[in-house]
């Protein structure tokens, strides 16, 4: 069975960093693209950042130039480098792939961006 299971987050200031980490179990790791998405109060779910199989990746408008994803693929783990917070990027965060047709999420984890 596919479990995404997430650690990381936190309470930062604006200009802060925090990394989110999503470690994978019960799939080929390596094969699957993966996925951090973010979601507000009030707004719907976004995707922040995919990175492929072979390392490929792509970002929000909205957090490119400031936020990093990553994988290990002999640890089966997916990171989230956040550089430069701001207040907008408050959110639940979490980590996600499609699996067989089928979505499996991380339980998400609090980032707060505040003074």
């Amino acid at each position: 069975q596919v479990r995404l299971v997430q650690s990381g987050g936190g309470l930062m200031e604006p200009g802060g960093s925090l990394r989110l980490s999503c470690v994978a179990s019960g799939l080929n790791f390596r094969l699957y693209p993966m996925d951090w998405y973010r979601q507000a109060p009030g707004n719907q779910r976004e995707l922040v950042a995919r990175i492929a199989s072979d390392t490929t990746t792509n970002y929000a408008d909205s957090v490119k130039d400031r936020f990093t994803i990553s994988r290990d693929n002999i640890w089966n783990r997916l990171y989230l480098q956040m550089n430069n917070l701001k207040l907008e990027d408050t959110a639940v965060y979490y980590c996600h792939v499609q699996y067989r047709e089928r979505d499996f999420w991380g339980q998400g984890t609090q980032v707060t961006v505040s003074s």
